[in-house]
C-alpha cells in the first residue's frame, strides 16, 4: 500500500495552499492579486451600450454599392466637394467602369486593405469592444481592426503610416449626467492609395487625410447608432461631413424569436462594475 494513502497530498503546490491560508498570506495573496497587471475596478455603466452588430441602414431605389454617404447614389452622386484635378480622376474611374475596368478600384480588387473613411460603411457588420484605456472597432469583411485610443495620449512624434490611420478619441458627457454619450475620434497619418467607395471616389494621394467623428446612440432609439464623419482632405475643397446611420443586427435568442439583444435602453439602469486587467497597448 502507497504510505501517502489516508493522509493530505502535499506536493510544492499542497504546501504552498496551507502557507497561505494563514492571515499574513491571504494578505499578501490578496495584494499580489489586487497589483498583478494593473487591475482596477471600472464601471462600465458609464459607457454606452454599443454591444452588438451594427450594419448600415440601406436605403431603397438608389443604384450602385455601399457609398460613403448612404442617402445619396455613389460616384458624383455623392456630391463630394472635389477639386477640379479630383473630379477629373473621379470621371476616368466611372468611365473605365463602363467600359468593364475596375478604374480606381483596382487595388481593393487585388485584396489591398480599404482603409479609413471606406471600411467605416459598415458593407458587413461592425462591432466595437469598448475599454476604459481603447476602443476597438472590428470591421466583418477586413482583418485588422481600428484602435481608438482614449488614454489621454498625445499624438507620438513617429507613427507607422497605415490604411486605417492612428486615431486617438475621448468619451464625453454631453448632457453633464454622469455618463459618456459621445465618443469623438480623430484619425490620421494614412498610407494609401484609398477612396470612398467602389467607384474609385478618390482621397489624395499626398495621404495627409484626417477624419473626426462622433459616434454616438441616437437619443430616441438605442437601436439606432450614428457615426458623423468630417473629411478634412486636400483632394476637397472645403471640409465634408456625412451622418453614418447604423443599425442593431437581430440577434436570435434561443429562448424566443429575433430579437435586439440587450438594448431596451441606451444604458443599462443599473451599475455594471468588472474588475479589468489593463495591458498597455502601443
Amino acid at each position: 500500500m502507497s504510505r501517502s494513502m489516508g493522509r493530505p497530498l502535499l506536493g510544492t503546490f499542497g504546501k504552498n495552499f496551507m502557507r497561505w491560508r494563514t492571515l499574513p498570506g491571504t494578505i499578501a495573496m490578496t495584494i499580489a492579486l489586487i497589483s498583478h497587471g494593473n487591475a482596477q475596478i471600472v464601471d462600465f455603466s458609464k459607457y454606452p451600450n454599443l454591444k452588438g452588430q451594427w450594419t448600415r441602414f440601406v436605403v431603397r431605389g438608389l443604384g450602385g454599392q455601399a457609398s460613403f454617404d448612404q442617402t445619396k447614389p455613389w460616384g458624383f452622386g455623392q456630391g463630394a466637394p472635389l477639386t477640379p484635378e479630383y473630379a477629373e480622376i473621379e470621371r476616368k474611374s466611372l468611365a473605365d467602369q463602363a467600359e468593364g475596368g475596375h478604374g480606381n478600384n483596382v487595388d481593393h480588387v487585388r485584396c489591398v486593405a480599404s482603409g479609413m473613411p471606406r471600411m467605416m460603411i459598415a458593407f458587413r457588420p461592425i462591432e466595437f469592444v469598448v475599454l476604459p484605456e481603447i476602443t476597438y472597432i472590428l470591421v466583418g469583411d477586413q482583418g485588422q481592426p481600428r484602435r481608438v485610443f482614449t488614454d489621454g495620449r498625445n499624438w507620438p512624434a513617429a507613427i507607422e503610416p497605415t490604411f486605417a490611420g492612428y486615431s486617438i478619441g475621448r468619451w464625453t458627457d454631453d448632457d453633464g449626467d454622469g455618463r459618456f454619450e459621445v465618443l469623438e475620434v480623430e484619425t490620421r497619418v494614412f498610407k494609401g492609395p484609398r477612396d470612398y467607395d467602389t467607384t474609385g471616389l478618390p482621397l489624395h494621394s499626398d495621404n495627409q487625410s484626417i477624419f473626426k467623428e462622433r459616434i454616438y446612440l441616437d437619443r430616441r432609439d438605442p437601436n439606432i447608432l450614428h457615426d458623423e464623419i468630417t473629411v478634412l482632405d486636400n483632394a476637397l475643397t472645403r471640409p465634408w461631413t456625412v451622418d453614418k446611420d447604423m443599425s442593431a443586427k437581430p440577434i436570435r435568442s434561443p429562448s424566443g424569436p429575433n430579437r435586439f439583444a440587450q438594448r431596451s435602453t441606451p444604458r443599462s439602469s443599473s451599475a455594471r462594475r468588472t474588475t479589468f486587467s489593463a495591458e498597455t497597448v502601443s
